[in-house]
């Protein structure tokens, strides 16, 4: 049977313009979409949802309240898989995000865990900084987890009220300079008794989401739990 125009065009557009695995840079068979089959087998999961006090959720301890906290896999400086951080955040591959955060959502969903979220809120950018990169690669990984788990993504109530310099090459305690007091909750009535997800791409010190929790936990009586892509 004679293959459709369509389908003629399908080849022709892949033999200009392969699609290639984000992490190996194999090209892609059909059906798969960003990664491999053997990238997405051997990501170097946390697992960290099947372990309660994970390194994650130690992360916070004493710094501020949180049910729980999970992240997709490790951050690896140099491995493969830090260009999918790289690709979100910088080449503007925003489907990324959301297909990672789906893939999250449903494992975590299979596993039982986060059944009692109301609202899923990703880390806010400041305006001018959302304006020049053009999109929040939080919120992407957001709309992922909002597919997976069914519970609406919150854009507005969290605020980021005062632009700061980049996190990179800070030390802790710098960073949490760099974050105090930026964040602020425009409606505290939207968070009352609600159990919140707070959304990042990545976490290295929880400074940011701490300051983020902390300012939930200042306007209103909420609970909150962290969920990120990576943990470096």
């Amino acid at each position: 049977m004679k293959e459709p125009a369509s389908q003629i065009f399908h080849h022709f557009l892949e033999l200009l313009f392969p699609r290639i695995c984000v992490v190996c840079g194999c090209k892609l068979i059909r059906d798969e979409r960003h990664f491999c089959l053997s990238c997405l087998l051997h990501m170097p999961r946390t697992n960290h949802h099947r372990h309660p006090d994970n390194s994650m959720e130690q992360l916070f301890y004493g710094r501020v309240p949180i049910e729980r906290a999970c992240a997709y896999f490790e951050f690896r400086k140099g491995s493969n898989y830090q260009k999918i951080l790289h690709q979100l955040k910088y080449r503007g591959l925003k489907e990324i995000g959301e297909l990672m955060g789906e893939r999250f959502g449903c494992e975590l969903q299979q596993a039982g865990e986060f059944a009692d979220i109301d609202l899923i809120c990703p880390v806010p950018l400041h305006p001018k900084k959302e304006r020049k990169r053009g999109y929040n690669q939080s919120y992407h990984i957001a709309l992922g987890l909002s597919k997976a788990f069914q519970v609406p993504v919150d854009t507005t109530n969290l605020k980021r009220v005062v632009f700061t310099a980049t996190q990179t090459r800070k030390s802790r305690f710098e960073r949490w300079q760099n974050v105090d007091g930026i964040f602020e909750v425009a409606d505290p009535s939207v968070f009352e008794d609600k159990h919140i997800i707070l959304v990042d791409d990545v976490v290295t010190t929880g400074s940011t989401l701490e300051a983020c929790a902390h300012a939930i936990h200042k306007s209103c009586q909420a609970k909150v739990s962290i969920l990120t892509l990576a943990i470096a």
